[in-house]
């Protein structure tokens, strides 16, 4: 069964190809998202390593000047999605203009992670791909300081920003801000493509859209929407993915021998551990996400709270007791990760970043606890995504107590976490 899983994988891959970039799946997402395409060039990475390096070489096409790299590339205008292009509408910029249409926000900063992936599975030809992108992604690590930041906080102006979309996490900002008055009204597409009831809200959409006309009326400005924005959070899955990206980065510096990269890494790594504690809920005893405009926390754990272990961060104290929150989860559902909390309120098993499992989290979970030394729970967690997979498919996430898929079917992420960490075939390879 693990072979013609592995050859669906691949065909999946190889369907969702647009000529060197990869759309998450067909209608639903048509076009290139930004940390999408870095897990899903892990896929490529296991049977084509140039097909791999292309599609961050694609992604990167997209860099805004500032240093952003947007969370989607809009190559062309698809009327089966909304917001396209002409609602982000961030080539009407006047100076400098992005070098295409593409959302006026960014993606959670997983590009390094997947660079050192590569580079230390690889030869010398994937080091020189990864020096040839090194200035590109290092410029986006660092617009998160200039463009992204308040004292000294990696932040977030919008949900979609966050890769987490309507995770309950987002409701203390989103419930601070009105929709906008002036709103058009507009028409989802998405809701035609997949179970209303498995994606985000109207009210949700209402603000997400609000903040979408914040930006555009302010010329996409990144400060400008950082400081006077109507949505300002602090996420624990930026924050950790970042600060991971910076140490993956730092290390392919070194290969490089990169000596001023190295030291203004290593500056933006001390800063990052030192920000650590802003998120820690010491009510709740786990990282959460918080209102940077009120400094109100989040009162659940996600599974980007546990990315605590991914970034190799936290006291001893504060990973025990987000070990403890994880097994006391595993009690609660039959597969693990889910991306909110089952004890919390707002969980739901079926609804978007309300508690279905996600591949592409669960393998960073898993990652980081095996590199932290908890082993059980990260071979679980494996274990778990190896299993929903075998009985499901290739679906974009799972309902954690069911083991259901839910949402997009012939997901590009899923496949490709299924061929670089799911797999059983792998999982040999890598013993």
């Amino acid at each position: 069964m693990s072979e013609l899983l592995d050859t669906q994988a691949m065909e999946i891959l190889q369907k969702n190809d647009r000529g060197g970039y990869t759309v998450p799946t067909a209608r639903l997402y048509p076009y290139q998202w930004n940390w999408d395409s870095a897990f899903v060039a892990l896929g490529f990475g296991t049977f084509d390593r140039e097909r791999a390096w292309t599609e961050l070489e694609l992604l990167l096409e997209g860099q805004w000047q500032n240093g952003m790299v947007p969370s989607i590339l809009f190559r062309h205008d698809d009327p089966d999605y909304f917001p396209g292009p002409s609602v982000w509408q961030t080539q009407s910029m006047h100076t400098p203009q992005p070098p295409m249409p593409s959302t006026g926000v960014s993606q959670p900063p997983i590009l390094a992670c997947v660079m050192r992936q590569l580079v230390d599975s690889g030869d010398n030809t994937d080091l020189q791909h990864a020096s040839q992108l090194f200035e590109q992604t290092f410029n986006w690590h660092k617009w998160y300081q200039t463009q992204r930041s308040v004292n000294g906080v990696v932040c977030t102006v919008h949900p979609w920003e966050t890769g987490r979309d309507n995770c309950p996490d987002w409701e203390l900002g989103l419930d601070s801000m009105a929709v906008d008055s002036e709103l058009e009204p507009y028409q989802r597409m998405d809701i035609k493509h997949a179970n209303p009831e498995q994606r985000p809200s109207k009210e949700q959409y209402d603000k997400f859209i609000s903040i979408v006309k914040f930006g555009r009326e302010q010329q996409w400005n990144q400060r400008v929407l950082t400081d006077d924005g109507p949505f300002l959070m602090a996420d624990p899955g930026i924050h950790f993915i970042l600060l991971r990206a910076n140490k993956d980065l730092l290390a392919i510096a070194r290969r490089l021998k990169l000596t001023d990269a190295i030291a203004e890494l290593e500056t933006m790594i001390d800063a990052g551990e030192r920000a650590t504690d802003y998120f820690w809920n010491e009510s709740l005893g786990a990282f959460t996400a918080r209102n940077i405009k009120t400094g109100e926390f989040s009162n659940g754990l996600s599974n980007a709270s546990v990315l605590c272990f991914f970034a190799g961060s936290g006291s001893k104290q504060q990973q025990q007791l987000t070990i403890e929150h994880l097994q006391r989860i595993q009690r609660q559902v039959r597969f693990l990760m889910p991306s909110w909390d089952p004890a919390a309120d707002m969980f739901d098993a079926q609804r978007y970043w309300c508690g279905p499992v996600w591949p592409q989290m669960n393998y960073l979970v898993s990652m980081g606890l095996e590199e932290q030394g908890y082993d059980v729970l990260a071979k679980a967690i494996r274990g778990d995504m190896t299993a929903l997979i075998r009985q499901s498919g290739f679906y974009e996430c799972f309902n954690p107590v069911t083991g259901d898929g839910c949402l997009g079917t012939d997901f590009s992420w899923t496949a490709a976490i299924w061929l670089a960490w799911a797999s059983p075939n792998r999982q040999r390879l890598a013993a």
